[in-house]
């Protein structure tokens, strides 16, 4: 770590969207609350910032986003009806949520993009590198991916995204990267970026996933950036300015991610993410894993 690469403390977690792909669930409900187990998805997104160090927060929200806030914020009369009855569990468990980091607020007011949400972020994170979380991406605590991210910002500076090996035909869902390799062997360098693109016209099929570092000067290109595929300004398109000329912002690179993933953005991937981490909690694990293979055995 040098002077010209500071120690990240900040990150930006955009959650302005709207979530139609969970309606009518997420009408009044945000899609970050939506359960997984029983934390909210967001929550998970919160504790991967703190346990990587970065406990200044900043969530990019919208209209009918305020259950976050409430969420993260002090219930002094939940604590207390529980701390009468002495329930010491359930209020470490409430209590835990309003102790992770410090969290700020700003609102997107128009939905033009995650790029423009990242830009929202300007006047908070200030001159200095951050960290990008999308709450869609749920990483497994054990596979500490934002940690190396870090990591590798710090040791070459410029920016580093998080890619992950996706079948040929799936590329289209995703960012995609044309890469180089590097001396490390979870680490390559990004030349350039394509959104969503045909799979014959992909560079690669190494796929963008919802975690980043940015250089600030990010910033200086989000504003120049027009609206691209889905008439929204895309971070890939900034990002693919910075992987091209290194003068603008430092290089880019990926961390090549193979550790256990959870997508909470498709209804599908949503079901299976609750499926898999009940089976691995001890508390629900043992009783859950009896009743699902005796289910599946029925089923089939």
């Amino acid at each position: 770590m040098t002077e010209a690469n500071p120690r990240i403390s900040k990150a930006v977690i955009p959650a302005a969207g709207l979530g139609t792909r969970f309606l009518p669930a997420t009408k009044a409900t945000p899609k970050e609350m939506l359960p997984v187990v029983d934390k909210p998805a967001i929550q998970y997104v919160v504790e991967e910032a703190a346990a990587a160090g970065l406990d200044d927060l900043l969530m990019i929200t919208g209209r009918n986003k305020r259950p976050l806030e409430d969420h993260f914020d002090r219930n002094h009369e939940l604590e207390s009806a529980l701390e009468k009855k002495g329930d010491g569990s359930k209020l470490a468990k409430v209590q835990e949520s309003s102790d992770l980091a410090t969290i700020h607020y700003v609102r997107q007011g128009d939905p033009k993009g995650l790029g423009h949400a990242v830009l929202c972020a300007a006047p908070h994170v200030g001159n200095e590198p951050f960290a990008v979380l999308l709450g869609d991406d749920l990483i497994d605590p054990r596979d500490p991916l934002l940690q190396r991210m870090v990591e590798i910002q710090e040791q070459h500076g410029g920016s580093v995204i998080a890619l992950m090996e996706v079948a040929p035909e799936q590329i289209h869902l995703y960012g995609c990267a044309a890469v180089e390799s590097t001396e490390h062997g979870d680490v390559v360098k990004v030349t350039g970026l394509v959104e969503k693109p045909d799979p014959a016209d992909a560079p690669s099929n190494y796929a963008i996933i919802g975690r980043y570092v940015l250089a600030p000067q990010i910033f200086d290109v989000l504003r120049k950036t027009e609206p691209g595929r889905g008439g929204e300004i895309q971070l890939t398109d900034a990002l693919q300015q910075l992987a091209a000329d290194e003068k603008v912002g430092g290089p880019v690179h990926g961390v090549v991610f193979k550790g256990r993933r959870y997508d909470t953005g498709d209804r599908g991937d949503y079901l299976r993410a609750i499926v898999r981490l009940a089976c691995e909690r001890e508390d629900l694990g043992p009783d859950f894993r009896t009743w699902l293979r005796s289910f599946v055995a029925e089923e089939m």
